[in-house]
């Protein structure tokens, strides 16, 4: 299974620029759930869809599939699945950007 790379354009970006790659992903559809969901610890397919208000076994998938591929999710053997070292970096600023919006957003 081939890598993704930044230089690659995904869905609608043509520059290939890492941060609109990343937005796009984030961007699709579940891809911020699930990994808010795996923040805390592995996860197998069945509690993550349940998580994630029971999207879609395919979507799911696809999803999993494109974050394993970016090399933000790992699948563990017996446990299912989790964010990798780039995820949870990742995470740590997803959690930065949460505490920012809940600072100058909450209540509105």
């Amino acid at each position: 299974m081939a890598k993704k790379t930044v230089s690659q354009p995904v869905r609608g970006s043509t520059s290939g620029r890492p941060i609109m790659v990343l937005l796009d992903i984030l961007g699709q559809r579940w891809t911020l759930r699930i990994l808010w969901e795996l923040r805390d610890a592995p996860l197998s397919f069945r509690a993550l869809r349940q998580r994630c208000d029971q999207v879609s076994p395919t979507v799911l998938n696809d999803r999993l599939k494109t974050l394993r591929e970016l090399d933000l999710v790992q699948r563990e053997d017996g446990t299912g699945y989790r964010l990798s070292q780039a995820g949870e970096e990742l995470e740590s600023t997803l959690l930065a950007l949460n505490h920012w919006a809940e600072k100058h957003w909450a209540g509105r």
